[in-house]
């Protein structure tokens, strides 16, 4: 069988003519998994991760790797994905915002720098990060506040928020023991930093039973007018 002069060879028994061609393809990223949770309060912003960075498959590469990292004294980044894109972007945040204290003498507040990650990612949008981004900081009242990103730059102002591998198991956990969702005759007050660590820690060890990106240990980020004090927590390890 002869097309386009193209002699047609079967490669198996089965009549597939493939012409001996062989279909390669490459993709430049990599998704290593995480999880991330972060409650606002009216004076603090507790923001977690687990430890565990996931390789392809089952592999794991590391057990003790957080998703935080500190912009500020008063500013967080989590961000779970392709690891190598989260380390690129990352480092690039952290220059910008050194620049701006060494311009202005002043750290940058975190409404600007929810804005400035908002337009690094969509200025890579042709060819985004693979990465998913939860800022979490104290605005200029002191007030707890969160920012959620898509790989493209959207941004959404949150008082709760989880990301990552496991983002549909822990928001919904989260809209019933946070937001308190479709539920009747509640009272609505405000969370306690304790309360908020606690159901963090809690929608964690839920997701770490059913996926298997989640696990080894939880790492605590607690943001207030103080600084930034950081805890861990023990999740499963297989």
């Amino acid at each position: 069988m002869k097309s386009l002069g193209i002699e047609k060879v079967p490669s198996n028994g089965l009549g597939d003519y493939s012409n001996g061609m062989i279909e390669r393809r490459f993709s430049p990223y990599s998704d290593n998994g995480g999880s991330i949770v972060a409650i606002a309060g009216d004076d603090y912003v507790v923001i977690a991760s687990e430890t565990r960075l996931s390789g392809n498959g089952y592999s794991i590469l590391s057990r003790e790797q957080p998703k935080l990292f500190k912009l500020s004294e008063k500013t967080v980044l989590g961000s779970t994905g392709c690891w190598c894109d989260i380390l690129t972007f990352t480092k690039v945040a952290e220059m910008r915002m050194k620049s701006y204290r060494h311009t202005h003498n002043k750290e940058m507040g975190t409404k600007a720098v929810a804005q400035m990650t908002a337009t690094m990612l969509y200025h890579k949008r042709f060819f985004p990060y693979y990465v998913s981004n939860i800022l979490g900081g104290l605005d200029e009242d002191g007030k707890g506040v969160l920012y959620s990103y898509d790989p493209v730059g959207h941004a959404e102002k949150n008082m709760y928020r989880a990301g990552g591998s496991a983002c549909t198991l822990l928001q919904p956990l989260l809209d019933n023991q946070v937001g308190l969702k479709n539920m009747q005759g509640v009272e609505r007050k405000p969370i306690p930093v304790e309360t908020a660590m606690n159901i963090i820690h809690d929608v964690f060890v839920s997701a770490a039973e059913r996926e298997i990106h989640t696990g080894d240990a939880i790492h605590f980020n607690i943001i207030t007018k103080d600084g930034i004090k950081v805890e861990t927590a023990a999740l499963r390890r297989d």
